[in-house]
């Protein structure tokens, strides 16, 4: 349907009544909508569009006597029809007329522009919510637009709404760069042709004729986007009525920045910034659901008997692949054995760092999470809303994953000359968020030979790395994925993915290690990033987690599937040829010298950023000390009120360090928080230490039984850090993955999950008598 109400015409203004054109069938037809009650009243230059596929906004305008700033709703879902006047929250926008308003497919009604009472014309840009109780609320969107401007038009493609065109004061147009801009709503920042957009462009000065831009310098023009398309028709350039009708067509994965334009008697073009597929809101909720339900956190994490039970069963395998690699960490450490007993009082020889005054708190993390609907409700597709961190009722709970011990061959492997494009070939055959189907064969559409090419491209990255990463914000942040490439494709549809397409030209992607084992596809998760790494290696980082050990991954999944997919002799070389270059990871990272993020935590040995510094690679875990098994292996203890150093469930010779520890280290360095990953968390991210230390975990329903989210964070500029959850997916009724012929594929990992499952999710209560029992450990 299409939908419009008021205006004015040379009778003066219109009446407010609501008129629908029907075009559900072959003779369109003109219907006046029946509404009761009071309604906006007449008025023009104001918007309207319809959210949620359900509510019919409109907000602004002029009716003859003073511009507006109300807003209206009519739900057409219920009868009779009733506008109501609205009184949201939050940082509502001033008055205004002739601005654009553009509904997100996901529910947010985002209002940018304008003109106010004055005449002046405005840059900012607002988004209207609607929470589950009912309750609208007003966002000011973050960034800096390029220009202010009235008159032009503004439409979503995915997360990104793309304006056009537009007037300044005294009807004079919008020129040059300005002319065409973009608000990533994922990222929360403004783009231009030239990429991020820190100031607005100033346009009195002289301005270089460029005809791209020239085609899109027009007022009171219409848009509209159908999938990737944009299409613009008519409106006004100077004294000049328009008849054309442009057309943008971006591929998502295309890399260079121009997109051809259409009109009826030529082609031109004109450059503007990439339409990439959905991303989701870094400052948006979502509507309620048809039911009026509100989705809980915690009712989401539920966990049924069978699956608690699953994962109570014994882990045998995990406690003793732990302690063997600690027991070799051991002997080839010399570190004395009185110095590696668990103790709460700490070296003073190992503080190296200086013990300066508390660093000033511009680190802190952002008091609401984004997060996914685990169903779509109705044909919204994924549902994002906003919750507030007090919500998250299992946010301080936490399951830990596992291990044993292989050797593995050392031998050089004969190379040749990297053949050109493959990291191409990865990318574009794995990084589609929004569609990849895992292959019904199973079979690995890399060679052995290409995985040496890919691993090499990779190490010599690697090893022009120094052991700790320095980086600049924004970053996002990734915690373990376990071979769950459909998680990875999910976040990355949701939240922004790593291409020219996407949002690698303006912020950092960082990955925590454990990217193997557990999961299905581990192949698929690990050949992406190094692909990601090589194509963008100052952009994309990757770190090392305890999986990406052969003597771990031998036992967890990784080993297996290689051979399962790739035949015995090529798989065993390929796994071996992985495990190789894992010895070449970075170790940490720290970004802007405040936030150091890491695997698995600080232990009982490390004091200093200098000495995970000086560990040198490449570097395995039976010759790496007990720093590097510290690094890798350590956990913060249950909770806050447990301080100094604690044995550790996953085996002897392993430690859990208190908050005590994380407060020491942090102050000691010179930092204000501690990112790391390792353990999975119910609601994919959870605080310890009074939110000086992290844990982040990225893959959902870990092992098939958990039922966690998955998160990552964002850390902005700004420093100021936002959660992004994505919840677990019910299983699909019939897919390659579920298909009678796939059964038997799959039996490998579920039987390899039910040996070795993970310990239990800490936090929820256990039986006095599981408390001895290997699940417990």
């Amino acid at each position: 349907m299409v939908v419009f109400q008021g205006g004015i015409g040379p009778a003066g203004h219109s009446t407010d009544d609501l008129y629908v054109l029907d075009l559900t069938n072959d003779k369109f037809k003109w219907h006046r909508v029946v509404v009761q009650g009071q309604g906006p009243g007449p008025r023009y230059g104001h918007v309207m569009d319809l959210v949620a596929q359900r509510y019919l906004v409109t907000v602004s305008g002029n009716d003859g006597k003073r511009v507006l700033s109300d807003a209206w709703a009519l739900d057409t879902g219920q009868k009779p029809y009733v506008w109501q006047r609205l009184n949201p929250e939050g940082d509502r926008p001033s008055a205004r007329m002739y601005a654009t308003a553009s509904a997100r497919s996901d529910g947010m009604f985002l209002l940018c522009g304008g003109r106010d009472s004055s005449g002046a014309p405005l840059a900012d840009a607002y988004g209207l919510l609607m929470h589950r109780n009912g309750q609208w609320e007003w966002t000011l969107a973050p960034g800096v637009s390029p220009s202010p401007r009235y008159q032009h038009a503004a439409v979503f493609v995915g997360a990104r709404l793309h304006v056009t065109g537009g007037t300044l004061r005294g009807g004079r147009a919008i020129e040059g760069e300005a002319t065409v801009a973009v608000l990533d709503t994922a990222a929360g920042v403004w783009l231009d042709r030239n990429g991020l957009v820190t100031s607005s462009r100033n346009t009195k000065g002289h301005v270089e004729y460029d005809p791209s831009l020239e085609l899109m310098r027009r007022c009171r023009h219409a848009s509209a986007s159908v999938g990737v398309r944009i299409y613009i028709y008519g409106g006004l350039r100077g004294d000049m009525l328009l008849d054309d009708f442009l057309v943008a067509e971006n591929s998502p994965f295309q890399s260079d920045m121009s997109s051809p334009i259409l009109s009826p008697d030529r082609a031109s073009s004109v450059s503007s910034p990439r339409f990439n597929q959905p991303n989701l809101s870094s400052f948006g909720t979502s509507p309620t659901s048809d039911d009026g339900q509100e989705f809980s956190s915690s009712g989401s994490m539920s966990m049924d008997k069978n699956s608690m039970e699953k994962l109570r069963e014994a882990s045998a395998a995990e406690a003793e692949a732990a302690s063997a690699v600690w027991q070799a960490a051991q002997a080839a450490s010399a570190v004395p054995a009185e110095e590696t007993s668990v103790s709460d009082d700490n070296s003073p020889a190992a503080e190296t760092a200086s013990d300066g005054s508390d660093n000033e708190g511009d680190v802190r993390l952002h008091p609401r999470a984004v997060v996914v609907a685990k169903e779509a409700v109705g044909n919204l597709g994924g549902m994002v809303r906003q919750l507030s961190l007090d919500q998250f009722e299992n946010e301080s709970r936490r399951m830990i994953p596992s291990n044993n011990d292989l050797s593995y061959p050392t031998k050089k492997f004969a190379r040749q000359r990297s053949p050109q494009g493959l990291h191409k070939k990865v990318i574009s055959t794995l990084l589609r968020p929004r569609n990849w189907k895992a292959p019904v064969n199973r079979r690995f559409f890399l060679d052995s030979y290409e995985v040496g090419e890919l691993c090499y491209a990779a190490e010599q990255l690697f090893m022009q790395e120094p052991t700790v990463l320095q980086l600049k914000a924004p970053v996002k942040v990734f915690g373990d994925l376990h071979g769950q490439f459909g998680d990875l494709m999910r976040l990355f549809d949701e939240y922004g993915f790593p291409s020219t397409a996407g949002d690698i030209t303006y912020i950092d992607y960082l990955f925590l290690g454990d990217y193997v084992d557990r999961g299905q596809h581990s192949l698929e998760t690990i050949t992406l990033l190094l692909a990601l790494k090589i194509e963008y290696p100052e952009n994309v980082h990757l770190i090392r987690g305890n999986h990406e050990a052969a003597d771990i991954n031998a036992l967890f999944g990784f080993r297996i599937e290689c051979i399962e997919r790739m035949g015995e002799n090529d798989g065993i070389w390929a796994w071996t040829r992985f495990n190789q270059l894992f010895n070449y990871l970075p170790l940490a990272a720290l970004i802007e010298k405040k936030i150091i993020c890491m695997h698995g935590g600080i232990g009982r040995s490390i004091h200093s950023v200098e000495q995970i510094e000086k560990l040198e690679r490449p570097i395995t875990m039976d010759a790496g000390s007990i720093i590097l098994m510290d690094l890798l292996w350590s956990d913060p203890t249950e909770n806050d009120s447990i301080e100094g150093l604690r044995p550790n469930a996953r085996g002897p010779g392993l430690v859990t360090f208190g908050p005590d520890r994380v407060t020491d280290f942090c102050k000691k360095n010179k930092l204000q928080l501690i990112i790391r990953a390792h353990e999975c968390v119910m609601d994919g991210f959870e605080r310890f230490a009074q939110g000086q230390l992290i844990t982040l975990f990225s893959a959902t329903n870990y092992c098939g039984t958990a039922n966690n989210a998955g998160a990552i964070l964002v850390v902005g500029r700004g420093l100021v850090i936002v959660p992004k959850l994505i919840h677990p997916l019910p299983p699909p009724i019939q897919s390659p993955e579920t298909s009678p012929e796939r059964v038997g594929d799959d039996t490998w990992m579920q039987e390899l999950n039910i040996q070795r499952p993970p310990t239990p999710t800490r936090g929820r209560p256990q039986p006095d008598h599981d408390r001895s029992s290997l699940a417990y450990i």
